[in-house]
Protein backbone atom coordinates (compact mmCIF):
# COMPACT_ATOMS: atom_id res chain seq x y z
CA UNK A 1 0.00 0.00 0.00
CA UNK A 2 1.30 3.53 -0.95
CA UNK A 3 1.58 6.01 1.75
CA UNK A 4 -1.15 8.33 -0.43
CA UNK A 5 -3.62 5.43 -0.73
CA UNK A 6 -3.49 5.42 3.56
CA UNK A 7 -7.16 6.40 5.31
CA UNK A 8 -9.06 5.13 8.13
CA UNK A 9 -11.81 3.53 6.30
CA UNK A 10 -9.78 2.10 3.87
CA UNK A 11 -8.00 0.39 7.21
CA UNK A 12 -11.12 -0.52 8.71
CA UNK A 13 -13.13 -1.97 5.55
CA UNK A 14 -9.31 -4.12 4.75
CA UNK A 15 -7.69 -4.24 1.75
CA UNK A 16 -6.11 -7.08 -0.22
CA UNK A 17 -2.91 -8.18 1.49
CA UNK A 18 0.30 -8.62 -0.16
CA UNK A 19 1.00 -11.81 -2.45
CA UNK A 20 3.13 -14.02 -1.42
CA UNK A 21 6.38 -14.81 -2.99
CA UNK A 22 5.45 -18.59 -4.34
CA UNK A 23 9.71 -18.61 -4.92
CA UNK A 24 11.55 -20.64 -2.52
CA UNK A 25 14.63 -18.10 -2.08
CA UNK A 26 15.37 -15.32 -4.57
CA UNK A 27 18.68 -15.58 -6.12
CA UNK A 28 21.10 -12.36 -4.29
CA UNK A 29 22.15 -11.33 -7.57
CA UNK A 30 18.65 -10.20 -8.48
CA UNK A 31 18.05 -7.87 -5.78
CA UNK A 32 18.91 -4.00 -7.39
CA UNK A 33 19.33 -0.98 -5.50
CA UNK A 34 16.45 1.46 -6.86
CA UNK A 35 14.34 -1.82 -8.29
CA UNK A 36 14.48 -3.88 -5.06
CA UNK A 37 14.99 -1.64 -2.29
CA UNK A 38 16.16 1.78 -1.85
CA UNK A 39 19.99 3.12 -0.76
CA UNK A 40 19.60 5.90 1.39
CA UNK A 41 21.74 9.30 0.56
CA UNK A 42 21.39 10.70 3.44
CA UNK A 43 22.14 7.50 5.93
CA UNK A 44 19.10 7.93 8.32
CA UNK A 45 19.81 7.65 12.26
CA UNK A 46 20.69 4.11 13.94
CA UNK A 47 19.79 2.94 17.65
CA UNK A 48 21.70 0.01 17.61
CA UNK A 49 24.94 -1.40 20.11
CA UNK A 50 28.49 -1.28 18.27
CA UNK A 51 29.02 -4.17 16.40
CA UNK A 52 24.93 -4.88 15.54
CA UNK A 53 22.88 -4.12 12.14
CA UNK A 54 19.66 -2.35 13.04
CA UNK A 55 16.55 -3.51 10.97
CA UNK A 56 13.28 -1.33 11.52
CA UNK A 57 9.67 -2.30 10.83
CA UNK A 58 7.91 0.80 10.13
CA UNK A 59 4.00 -0.81 10.54
CA UNK A 60 0.56 0.99 11.96
CA UNK A 61 -2.23 -1.00 13.81
CA UNK A 62 -4.48 0.52 11.45
CA UNK A 63 -2.81 -1.06 8.10
CA UNK A 64 -4.70 -4.36 7.44
CA UNK A 65 -1.07 -5.20 5.84
CA UNK A 66 0.98 -5.06 8.46
CA UNK A 67 -2.01 -7.05 10.27
CA UNK A 68 -1.36 -9.47 6.92
CA UNK A 69 2.52 -9.62 7.99
CA UNK A 70 2.56 -9.77 11.38
CA UNK A 71 2.88 -13.52 11.84
CA UNK A 72 5.46 -14.01 9.22
CA UNK A 73 7.29 -11.28 10.81
CA UNK A 74 7.25 -12.52 13.97
CA UNK A 75 8.46 -15.93 13.02
CA UNK A 76 11.29 -14.31 10.90
CA UNK A 77 12.77 -11.90 14.24
CA UNK A 78 12.72 -15.84 16.21
CA UNK A 79 15.24 -16.63 13.99
CA UNK A 80 17.47 -13.59 13.59
CA UNK A 81 21.25 -13.92 14.61
CA UNK A 82 23.07 -12.43 17.49
CA UNK A 83 24.40 -9.45 15.21
CA UNK A 84 21.02 -8.06 14.72
CA UNK A 85 19.45 -5.46 16.38
CA UNK A 86 15.75 -5.40 15.40
CA UNK A 87 12.87 -2.70 16.69
CA UNK A 88 9.31 -1.71 15.18
CA UNK A 89 8.53 2.12 14.32
CA UNK A 90 4.72 3.32 14.48
CA UNK A 91 4.36 5.70 11.26
CA UNK A 92 2.62 8.90 11.42
CA UNK A 93 0.24 8.24 8.84
CA UNK A 94 -2.38 5.35 8.04
CA UNK A 95 -5.60 6.81 9.61
CA UNK A 96 -7.29 9.92 11.33
CA UNK A 97 -5.68 8.90 15.01
CA UNK A 98 -1.73 8.11 14.06
CA UNK A 99 -0.71 9.85 17.26
CA UNK A 100 -2.51 7.74 19.53
CA UNK A 101 -1.76 4.50 17.60
CA UNK A 102 1.76 5.86 18.30
CA UNK A 103 1.56 6.35 21.74
CA UNK A 104 -0.22 2.82 22.12
CA UNK A 105 2.69 0.93 20.94
CA UNK A 106 5.29 3.11 23.47
CA UNK A 107 2.91 2.80 26.26
CA UNK A 108 3.13 -1.01 25.79
CA UNK A 109 7.11 -1.33 24.61
CA UNK A 110 7.85 0.77 28.00
CA UNK A 111 5.50 -1.56 30.14
CA UNK A 112 7.43 -4.54 28.79
CA UNK A 113 4.10 -5.82 27.06
CA UNK A 114 5.18 -5.39 23.37
CA UNK A 115 5.07 -9.05 22.50
CA UNK A 116 1.88 -10.26 24.44
CA UNK A 117 -0.11 -7.66 23.04
CA UNK A 118 1.32 -6.55 19.54
CA UNK A 119 -1.14 -9.06 17.31
CA UNK A 120 -3.81 -9.08 19.70
CA UNK A 121 -3.92 -5.63 18.90
CA UNK A 122 -3.99 -6.41 15.36
CA UNK A 123 -6.58 -9.23 15.59
CA UNK A 124 -9.04 -6.81 17.98
CA UNK A 125 -9.05 -4.37 15.14
CA UNK A 126 -8.99 -6.12 12.29
CA UNK A 127 -10.41 -9.62 12.71
CA UNK A 128 -13.21 -8.55 15.76
CA UNK A 129 -13.87 -4.73 14.55
CA UNK A 130 -13.40 -3.09 18.25
CA UNK A 131 -13.77 0.81 17.58
CA UNK A 132 -10.24 0.84 18.93
CA UNK A 133 -9.55 4.73 17.50
CA UNK A 134 -8.45 7.45 19.69
CA UNK A 135 -7.38 8.45 23.14
CA UNK A 136 -10.52 7.35 24.93
CA UNK A 137 -11.08 4.09 23.36
CA UNK A 138 -7.41 3.12 23.86
CA UNK A 139 -7.55 3.91 27.29
CA UNK A 140 -10.92 2.23 28.04
CA UNK A 141 -9.45 -0.64 25.96
CA UNK A 142 -6.19 -0.90 28.38
CA UNK A 143 -8.59 -1.22 31.23
CA UNK A 144 -10.50 -4.32 30.52
CA UNK A 145 -7.47 -6.15 29.37
CA UNK A 146 -5.58 -8.79 31.99
CA UNK A 147 -2.03 -8.57 32.43
CA UNK A 148 -2.18 -4.66 31.89
CA UNK A 149 -2.36 -2.66 34.48
CA UNK A 150 -4.82 0.50 33.52
CA UNK A 151 -3.60 3.09 35.74
CA UNK A 152 -0.28 2.68 34.70
CA UNK A 153 -0.89 2.79 30.89
CA UNK A 154 -2.65 5.56 31.43
CA UNK A 155 -0.01 7.49 33.25
CA UNK A 156 2.87 6.32 30.60
CA UNK A 157 0.37 7.30 27.47
CA UNK A 158 0.16 10.43 28.48
CA UNK A 159 3.98 10.80 29.47
CA UNK A 160 6.40 13.07 28.23
CA UNK A 161 8.81 10.13 27.77
CA UNK A 162 6.27 8.41 24.99
CA UNK A 163 6.04 12.12 24.13
CA UNK A 164 9.70 12.23 22.64
CA UNK A 165 9.54 8.38 21.55
CA UNK A 166 6.45 9.90 19.42
CA UNK A 167 8.59 12.71 17.85
CA UNK A 168 11.56 10.56 16.80
CA UNK A 169 9.53 7.42 15.48
CA UNK A 170 7.91 10.28 13.20
CA UNK A 171 11.34 12.07 12.70
CA UNK A 172 12.93 8.47 11.72
CA UNK A 173 9.94 7.21 8.92
CA UNK A 174 10.93 10.69 7.32
CA UNK A 175 14.74 10.01 7.20
CA UNK A 176 13.95 6.99 5.45
CA UNK A 177 11.27 8.37 3.33
CA UNK A 178 9.11 5.98 3.96
CA UNK A 179 6.19 5.53 1.17
CA UNK A 180 3.98 3.04 2.51
CA UNK A 181 3.66 0.03 5.37
CA UNK A 182 4.68 -2.77 6.28
CA UNK A 183 8.17 -1.70 5.53
CA UNK A 184 11.77 -1.99 6.33
CA UNK A 185 14.96 -0.23 7.35
CA UNK A 186 18.18 -1.53 7.47
CA UNK A 187 21.68 0.09 9.13
CA UNK A 188 20.26 3.32 8.40
CA UNK A 189 20.77 2.88 5.27
CA UNK A 190 18.62 0.34 3.00
CA UNK A 191 14.90 1.02 2.92
CA UNK A 192 12.64 -1.73 1.29
CA UNK A 193 8.61 -2.07 1.18
CA UNK A 194 6.02 -4.29 -0.66
CA UNK A 195 5.43 -2.23 -3.61
CA UNK A 196 9.46 -2.43 -4.03
CA UNK A 197 10.06 -6.05 -3.61
CA UNK A 198 6.71 -7.06 -4.74
CA UNK A 199 6.21 -9.31 -1.97
CA UNK A 200 6.64 -9.29 1.97
CA UNK A 201 8.38 -12.66 1.73
CA UNK A 202 10.43 -11.19 -0.96
CA UNK A 203 10.84 -7.91 1.54
CA UNK A 204 11.97 -10.33 4.48
CA UNK A 205 14.63 -12.20 1.53
CA UNK A 206 16.18 -8.88 0.60
CA UNK A 207 16.71 -7.66 4.04
CA UNK A 208 18.93 -10.77 5.31
CA UNK A 209 20.57 -9.91 2.13
CA UNK A 210 21.01 -6.42 3.20
CA UNK A 211 22.20 -7.50 6.52
CA UNK A 212 24.57 -9.09 5.10
CA UNK A 213 25.90 -5.94 2.95
CA UNK A 214 26.01 -3.97 6.27
CA UNK A 215 28.15 -6.27 7.80
CA UNK A 216 30.65 -5.66 5.34
CA UNK A 217 30.97 -2.19 5.95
Amino acid sequence: MKRRDFSLAAASAGLAPFVASTAAHAQAAAFKAGTDYIALRKPAPVDAPAGKVEVVEFFSYNCPHCAEFEPQLEAWIKKLPPHVAFRRIPVAFVGNDVESKQRLYYTLEAMGKVDEFQNKIFQAIHKQRQPLFGDAAILDWATKQPGLDGQKFAEMYKSFTVSGKVKRATQLQNDYQVGGVPALGVAGRYYIDGELSRSMDRALQITDYLIGEARKG
